[in-house]
């Protein structure tokens, strides 16, 4: 990926690189450039929770790393409502404050949901996997 470009990581794409998970490396390349919706970031908490993980110093981390944790504002909370309305149902509200999140910025989406390479949208996505 290039690294002059700017990213947006969903839930699964920083899960997979803490828990050293296939795609990793990839997203290792470009956490200087990246960011990630808060909404996903809540989910990165639950999930790195649930398995055990202290979350305490996780923001710090990844903040130390280049990783930017972005509110999600009004704007953001309705296009991602407009996705669904639009369509993709089968989104979790996650995936679509992370695709919602890219777009405003123009970034790149990253994601380890293989089913959105299938998305047809105006949105540029990378599967690390």
């Amino acid at each position: 990926m290039p690294e002059d470009e700017a990213y947006v990581l969903d839930a699964s794409a920083l899960l997979a690189l803490l828990h050293r998970e296939p795609g990793w490396d990839a997203v290792a390349t470009i956490l200087g450039a990246s960011a990630t919706s808060a909404v996903n970031w809540s989910e990165v908490i639950q999930k790195a929770g649930e398995r055990g993980i202290d979350t305490s110093q996780l923001a710090l981390r990844f903040s130390e790393l280049g990783v930017e944790i972005v509110p999600f504002d009004q704007t953001q909370a309705e296009e991602a409502a407009r996705l669904w309305l639009g369509g993709l149902r089968s989104l979790s509200l996650g995936d679509r404050a992370c695709l919602a999140t890219a777009e405003r910025a123009g970034a790149t989406a990253v994601t380890a949901d293989r089913a959105w390479a299938d998305l047809d949208l105006p949105i540029r996505i990378t599967v690390i996997r």
